[in-house]
């Protein structure tokens, strides 16, 4: 029996199929239909723990995540998809690939971090990984009469419209994703794929979903030429008296901000850029990998 680190098996039938069943069993989800598509880019680097060369047992995925913070460009690295087959467990294989990614991308980035859930938390800080807490910002809703239509991306059109929106990146956001449109399209090929909006009066896409009476506005892509509350206002669900923005907001001091509070647990690693250490921020919740 061999165990053997192998790392972005995205071109290996064998051992992407192999990943794919693992992450099938561990999480639920399914990577088949993102991959097919196209969407598995080199910004996602699984590192794996394979056995006798066609059996990936371990993994933890290298997410590059390109921001801006403070008129500066970023280099993040998330680390995810993070999951070991039950029968290989307790061998140190976690330990293993997350000293190997350190050893690979702790120069080459500004920060490093990930989410966990409620039975790892006393894992990670071994690594030196420190608790950060999250912000999120919330404010009335307030109905207007826009232009907005739902977006369907398996049309060729406006798939290109959702593309080139999103290469503006989120205009209104304090802290932008960029430049991964693969990761955006988790999200959007699947369980999302009926919440993407395009107004073409400001050519911008707005990603939101109704729960309740609360809408959740993930993020917004394009110009800039109108404000972040004309567009969310304009989207076209009833009902609604509440808003909660997915991302942080510039001018953050306009809306009601709370602590995030939910299953998982953001941890960043000491050393590194913390940007939550000073600031009431989160993470888009699209950019979560």
């Amino acid at each position: 029996m061999e165990y053997k680190l192998v790392k972005q098996i995205r071109d290996n039938d064998i051992l992407r199929q192999s990943f794919i069943k693992l992450a099938e069993k561990t999480f639920g989800l399914s990577f088949q239909n993102w991959y097919e598509n196209g969407f598995w880019t080199e910004k996602y680097i699984p590192y794996t723990i394979v056995k006798d060369g066609k059996k990936v047992v371990a993994n933890v995925s290298v997410n590059i995540i390109d921001t801006e913070w403070e008129n500066m460009s970023k280099r993040y690295i998330q680390l995810g998809t993070i999951m070991t087959d039950p029968e290989y467990r307790n061998r140190g294989f976690s330990s293993q690939l997350i000293k190997v990614i350190f050893s690979e991308w702790e120069d080459k980035c500004d920060a490093v971090y990930l989410f966990a859930n409620s039975t790892v938390l006393d894992f990670y800080p071994k690594f030196g990984f420190v608790k950060a807490v999250e912000y999120q910002c919330k404010m009335p809703f307030y109905e207007m009469k826009g232009d907005f239509r739902k977006l369907n991306i398996s049309v060729e059109k406006d798939n290109e419209i959702l593309k080139k929106c999103y290469r503006k990146s989120n205009p209104f956001s304090i802290l932008p994703m960029k430049n991964n449109y693969g990761l955006l399209m988790f999200y959007c090929s699947s369980f999302m794929k009926d919440s993407i909006y395009y107004s073409k009066k400001y050519d911008i896409v707005c990603i939101a979903e109704k729960e309740e009476n609360t809408l959740i506005c993930f993020d917004i892509f394009g110009n800039n030429i109108c404000s972040m509350e004309e567009v969310i206002f304009s989207i076209p669900l009833k009902n609604i008296k509440e808003v909660t923005l997915g991302f942080t907001p510039k001018n953050r001091e306009k809306y009601f901000s709370s602590q995030i509070i939910n299953e998982d647990t953001l941890f960043v690693l000491k050393g590194k850029e913390n940007i939550f250490k000073n600031n009431k921020i989160m993470f888009p919740l699209l950019s979560h990998a």
